[in-house]
């Protein structure tokens, strides 16, 4: 199973946790799985059914780039980061 790794801002959700383990194949699997374990977590890392453009996600140190289809390995990391803007 993946160890997810929870942004501060996102915490609240997860009881406080900075890190979970979440089965999962793909991001849309661990995303899903996420939202039964820690309720509102999809709604914050989701816009409909992609990805939110205000959170990047990392799996295993690499910004992904195929979206929710992202293969997930039993010994991934993933990481949700807030996007950052600014002016």
């Amino acid at each position: 199973m993946a160890v997810v790794w929870i942004p501060s801002l996102l915490r609240n959700l997860t009881q406080g946790k900075d890190s979970v383990i979440i089965p999962g194949s793909s991001l849309r699997q661990v995303i899903n799985n996420m939202e039964d374990s820690y309720p509102g977590f999809k709604d914050k890392v989701m816009d409909g059914n992609r990805l939110s453009p205000t959170v990047s996600v990392a799996i295993d140190g690499a910004i992904i780039s195929m979206g929710l289809l992202e293969k997930v390995e039993d010994s991934s990391e993933i990481s949700f980061l807030p996007a950052i803007g600014g002016g």
